[in-house]
């Protein structure tokens, strides 16, 4: 390994960050730290029909939600077009690189004929050793690849991967507009910034002989390449948004926090041992190409789930308020800047984090907390709420409306003395009082509930339930 590590994370901005590209810069991210190196970030934006302000501006904000902080950048390819002409002139005046006066319609032409004769349909060469170039035609500039003798790919995770040279083209370095291609600006990229390895998705393998041939012509001395295994749906192909959410924001918005996401992340490739949970510090003390896997991931959205329920149930209630706040004003329970008094959000989460998935599903059950009302669902009440249980329900009503401390202790004294009254048991009382108050047959421990509602609520919401049978 050399001495000082140097790697990059290099989306193209014509999307939001996905989960295959955030699973390529938290390997990246990793790597650089475990290493004590550096972590570069590059947005790849010559492609000017797609890549969009909007698309860079997402990616920044998925890197730094996931907490993948970078030491350089963001460079932007766009800012460095004058680099790669100077290039492009070198290759050109060395005689390593030549120009091409093909038009499309002529290569289109070209390509069917070959594949119509079952030949490879590469580029003949023709305009390698032009004498008299057409004067009336903008030219491309090609690279000019050896013809014979293999390239070798001596990739960290799959081994040695062989190309024959003979089934390699001279491809196009400058498109007849001016504008260089991904092969040609990311082998300048990589050189001006240092790169020492290229850890990146498969798909990017079958680039990677024509890019070291780039390298050695302009005598740079070549990166390390690892390339990931590709990420799977549940079906087995390849992960897309059939699959459901494949960006990150997507994610973030649906109540996944940033840490399960990370986690599972990881896993999808990487392994060590039997742990399925990883602190960041130990990812990044554990963390090794070696235990990367050479066969494709699969993406299982319900593991996902589940581990982010082991992350909101263990995380400290303070820190999951916090995360729940834009939630909460989402779901129309609180308003953009109100005050809400965090003492009392603390405790109300702490009772519901045994039971959520997701932040989303956890703001959805704080409505019984915070409205002044809840509608009861038809069937629970008409199962619990009802002639039958309406002596219960205003007996509870007067107890309570007596507890000066009103905390769940004091509370459950109330519902002991109800049922000792009525010679019944616990759940034949506290399950009216639940649907009475929540709307539904579920919740957490309903003393705890009704401490958190509070007084006042509960007093009204037990009021309303009655007057309802």
């Amino acid at each position: 390994m050399r001495d000082s590590v140097r790697v990059r994370f290099a989306p193209s901005p014509t999307g939001y960050l996905h989960i295959g590209g955030a699973r390529t810069a938290l390997f990246n991210w990793l790597f650089a730290r475990h290493n004590k190196g550096v972590f570069v970030l590059r947005i790849e934006d010559t492609d000017r029909t797609r890549s969009t302000e909007e698309y860079i501006e997402a990616i920044l904000d998925g890197m730094t939600w996931l907490g993948l902080d970078w030491d350089e950048g963001p460079f932007r390819q766009t800012e460095r077009m004058d680099v790669y002409r100077r290039y492009i002139e070198r290759l050109l005046d060395e005689g390593k690189a030549y120009y091409c006066y093909c038009s499309p319609e002529e290569l289109e032409e070209r390509r069917r004929a070959a594949l119509k004769e079952g030949r490879p349909p590469k580029y003949d060469g023709r305009c390698r050793d032009l004498d008299s170039p057409p004067a009336d035609r903008p030219p491309a500039v090609r690279f000019r690849m050896p013809r014979t003798g293999q390239t070798i790919v001596e990739d960290l995770i799959r081994g040695p991967v062989v190309y024959e040279n003979e089934q390699l083209d001279d491809f196009i370095i400058l498109r007849s507009d001016g504008s260089p291609t991904y092969n040609f600006v990311v082998v300048v990229d990589d050189v001006d910034m240092g790169i020492t390895h290229v850890i990146r998705g498969d798909d990017h393998l079958n680039n990677t002989p024509k890019q070291i041939h780039i390298y050695r012509s302009l005598g740079f001395p070549v990166p390390e390449f690892a390339h990931l295994p590709m990420i799977l749906g549940p079906d087995k192909t390849r992960l897309s948004k059939r699959h459901g959410a494949t960006s990150v924001q997507a994610y973030r918005d649906m109540g996944y926090l940033p840490e399960a996401l990370l986690n599972y992340l990881v896993r999808l490739g990487w392994s060590c041992g039997d742990q399925e949970v990883f602190t960041k510090e130990e990812l990044i003390e554990k963390f090794s190409l070696e235990a990367i896997g050479k066969s494709a991931a699969v993406f299982n959205p319900d593991k996902l789930l589940w581990l982010n329920s082991q992350y909101i149930k263990d995380s400290p209630a303070d820190y999951i308020s916090e995360l729940l706040v834009p939630f909460l004003q989402r779901e129309g329970l609180v308003g953009e800047g109100e005050d809400i008094d965090r003492e009392w959000l603390r405790r109300a989460v702490a009772t519901l984090q045994e039971r959520s998935r997701t932040l989303l599903e956890m703001a959805r059950s704080m409505r019984y907390y915070m409205l002044e009302y809840v509608e009861l669902d038809p069937r629970a009440k008409e199962k619990f709420v009802n002639e039958k249980t309406k002596p219960l329900l205003e007996d509870v009503r007067r107890g309570l409306a007596g507890v000066e401390d009103f905390s769940a202790g004091e509370i459950e004294k109330v519902f002991m003395s109800v049922v000792e009254r009525h010679n019944t048991k616990l759940g034949k009382v506290a399950q009216p009082v639940r649907v009475a108050i929540t709307g539904n047959t579920v919740s957490p421990g309903i003393f705890e509930v009704l401490e958190i509602v509070g007084k006042e609520r509960v007093l009204k919401r037990l009021d309303r339930a009655i007057e309802g049978i």
